[in-house]
């Protein structure tokens, strides 16, 4: 019964996440988007929060009920998808400071520290190279596939950040990826591992498209972190190199080019990154 976890966070996400985007606004919590609306920031804090409040009565039921309702392996995983969340909501909250010539990009982050400064998005870089290093460990690999699950999940997570430039662009990839991954590995097992926080963001995208709430950098390591563990999770060997190298060569596109005016000058890009939009 693993599979629960996904319906009770979205029933779990359809109460809090609203209530959580009118808090943000009273509260101020807001930030200009790429149009210059202001809306609720982070969103990502309300989903991560939506994530948990769906996971305490799985947990106490899954345990003193001794019912199959969360896979095992969740809690190998669940300490590098919260602690990344956490990171970016460093990042959001005093990243804030840095003033418009923040650096940006691991170009921007390398400079910086070459003058002499530490931004919050090295610390965050430097927390997740932490976090997957203990949680990719123990899992019996050869040092070389050691690393490369390593930085696949540290990029995959990465590239989200650099998708989320427009609203619900990183839910879509994120949704595209989870339906990629169990149509063609015929398993539902993604969905099974991490549906907490899956259900939570599928919320949270109605919030995003209609231009209403940022994930912030919250909630794209979030949606990152997310897509990440189901690559390593779903896919073999071979298949976690190749990801490693679409990441690489997305991260690489990245630093180098606005992923946002390639999507937009190819047609079919375009009219799947304005999907839902309004």
């Amino acid at each position: 019964m693993t599979w629960v976890g996904l319906p009770v966070a979205i029933a779990v996400a359809l109460l809090v996440v609203p209530a959580g985007v009118r808090g943000l606004l009273e509260a101020g919590l807001v930030r200009e988007n790429f149009r210059g609306a202001r809306l609720a920031f982070p969103l990502g804090a309300i989903l991560a929060t939506a994530a948990l409040v769906a996971l305490a009565p799985l947990a106490i039921l899954d345990d003193r009920a001794d019912l199959d309702l969360l896979d095992p392996e969740l809690r190998r995983w669940l300490p590098y998808v919260i602690g990344v969340a956490f990171l970016g909501f460093l990042d959001d909250s005093l990243g804030q400071g840095e003033a418009a010539a923040a650096p940006r990009g691991w170009r921007g982050h390398v400079r910086a520290l070459r003058e002499g400064r530490l931004s919050t998005g090295a610390i965050k870089a430097v927390g997740a190279l932490a976090l997957a290093a203990y949680v990719v460990s123990g899992r019996g690999l050869e040092s070389w596939r050691y690393l490369a699950d390593v930085a696949l999940l540290i990029l995959t997570t990465n590239a989200f950040n650099l998708l989320d430039l427009r609203p619900g662009r990183a839910e879509k990839g994120l949704a595209l990826l989870g339906a990629g991954l169990c149509l063609g590995a015929w398993t539902l097992a993604p969905l099974d591992l991490l549906g907490i926080f899956a259900g939570a963001v599928l919320v949270g995208a109605w919030f995003t498209l209609r231009e209403r709430a940022m994930l912030g950098d919250t909630g794209s390591n979030l949606v990152g972190a997310v897509a990440g563990v189901w690559l390593l999770t779903t896919l073999d060997g071979t298949g976690r190199l190749i990801a490693l190298a679409v990441v690489v060569a997305l991260t690489v596109f990245g630093e180098l080019r606005s992923i946002s005016r390639t999507v937009d000058s190819v047609p079919p890009l375009r009219w799947l990154d304005s999907l839902g939009r309004g």
